[in-house]
């Protein structure tokens, strides 16, 4: 009998298990092998690899420090800004550090303790409601697996299905699906781009050098021609000087995009969400890693004071991530909407000459 199941092994739910697994008995569930690295592991997480000042915020609220073995080059001190609607450029300094994801997924679970059962390699299937607690059910080496506990933790991003089995008359968030190419390149470029194209996606694309490599990456509508919208943002790109000629591998997920407060739903007492599972992931440029930092962190510390009423508390130190969406949202049309961007840029306010 656990006491907290958590699904999903992301930064969220390694973090929260991170922080209460020497307090309570925990289960951590994840359908990647975080712990062995298995250079043929077909499931990896389509991100881009950069830790924003907000999470770098995180990091240092948690008291840690990134090994420099999970930094890669070059690190990135400037965001280049495309619009192709507008047919303008702007360069602005920001401050990212540029990593290997899946380095940093396997460092925050290298932090759990010795106490903390995981099963890695695991799909979690689904749960019952039992006298005291829950019977999660979850496919192990392709074996139907049972374990009880007292709540259950969703953890596990906008593929959800915790959420899917809890909120069937709750909004859920915009959903959008985040397609990567990596390519060789032998001269990366010293900053990250963000391209924005109406033709191509009502949200944003991006290039993103990784030591010998570029990645390409464009966040879409699902069923809206995606492949052929991707194809053409290619195009455009290579009409610019950008050369896609030696792919390496393609990534794919779905994210969240939160555009109202009724669609961040932190489930209930007992079934609880964290992250982007929650809906916690910004509406302007798509960054999870603080919003899964912080609500693990809020609801690790309303557990301080036992299972018993951990929800509500949970509930009230969240108020602060709906405020910052809610901040988030009023940001947006400043990027978005391609008239209001066009003055922006236009006026170089901010911008590096």
């Amino acid at each position: 009998m656990y006491d907290i199941t958590i699904i999903g092994a992301g930064p969220a739910g390694a973090n929260l298990a991170r922080l209460i697994g020497d307090k309570y008995k925990v289960l951590l569930i994840d359908k990647r092998d975080l712990e062995n690295h298995n250079p043929n592991q077909s499931i990896c997480k389509c991100c881009g690899g950069l830790l924003a000042p907000d999470a770098q915020k995180m990091i240092a609220k948690l008291g840690l420090g990134i090994p420099k073995d999970i930094l890669v080059n070059p690190q990135l001190f400037a965001v280049r800004t495309i619009d192709l609607n507008n047919n303008l450029e702007r360069l602005y300094q920001r401050f990212y550090y540029n990593m290997d994801r899946e380095k940093f997924d396997r460092w925050m679970v290298s932090l759990i303790p010795n106490a903390v059962d995981k099963s890695f390699n695991s799909l979690f299937n689904g749960f019952n409601k039992i006298s005291d607690g829950y019977e999660i059910r979850y496919i192990h080496k392709g074996q139907e697996l049972r374990a009880k506990t007292r709540i259950i933790i969703g953890a596990d991003g906008a593929s959800s299905k915790l959420r899917k089995l809890i909120s069937k008359d709750v909004n859920t968030p915009e959903k959008y699906i985040s397609i990567q190419e990596w390519y060789k390149c032998t001269d990366p470029m010293p900053y990250y781009t963000g391209v924005f194209d109406e033709e191509i996606t009502d949200f944003y694309s991006w290039l993103i050098p990784k030591d010998n490599y570029i990645i390409l990456g464009s966040a879409l509508r699902p069923r809206d021609n995606t492949r052929e919208k991707y194809e053409l943002l290619k195009r455009k790109l290579t009409r610019l000087g950008f050369s896609f000629d030696s792919k390496v591998k393609t990534e794919g997920a779905f994210i969240y995009r939160t555009k109202k407060l009724s669609q961040f739903y932190l489930g209930a007492e007992g079934i609880t969400l964290i992250g982007e599972a929650a809906g916690a992931i910004s509406p302007s440029s798509a960054e999870g890693i603080s919003y899964a930092l912080k609500s693990s962190l809020y609801l690790a510390q309303s557990l301080e004071y036992g299972i018993n009423g951990y929800f509500d508390r949970y509930k009230n130190m969240v108020k602060g991530i709906k405020f910052n969406l809610l901040l988030k949202n009023l940001k947006s049309p400043a990027m978005y909407n391609p008239l209001i961007r066009r003055l922006a840029m236009k006026s170089g306010f901010s911008s590096i000459k």
